[in-house]
């Protein structure tokens, strides 16, 4: 499975965060906020969504990129799988772009 300690914990954190974020949301729509209050909210997992995504990507195309270098250097008719699965986790990174746009536009209810 996951043997490296900060792999671990980076996906953990981000399988908590994913789980988390949402359900403060719906609470916080339970509770009467000012309007401000909602504004740095939906700033704040805006933020949390599309910098998360970053990371988990980069952490990806880390271990990807120096697979990637170890299999050309064994197979070079490899290349356009390398590259392939190289762009691969910038899907994650564009995803939790569109899901910080809709968070973001999505409609304050006044108080």
């Amino acid at each position: 499975m996951i043997k490296n300690r900060l792999a671990k914990w980076v996906f953990g954190s981000t399988f908590l965060v994913t789980l988390l974020v949402p359900a403060m949301a719906f609470a916080a729509e339970a509770e009467v906020v000012g309007e401000w209050q909602s504004y740095v909210a939906k700033a704040f997992a805006a933020g949390l969504a599309m910098g998360l995504s970053a990371l988990a990507a980069g952490y990806a195309q880390a271990k990807i990129g120096s697979a990637g270098a170890g299999t050309l250097a064994e197979r070079p008719e490899a290349s356009v799988w390398v590259i392939v699965l190289q762009a691969l986790p910038e899907i994650i990174v564009l995803l939790g772009f569109v899901a910080s746009i809709l968070i973001v536009n999505m409609p304050v209810t006044p108080a």
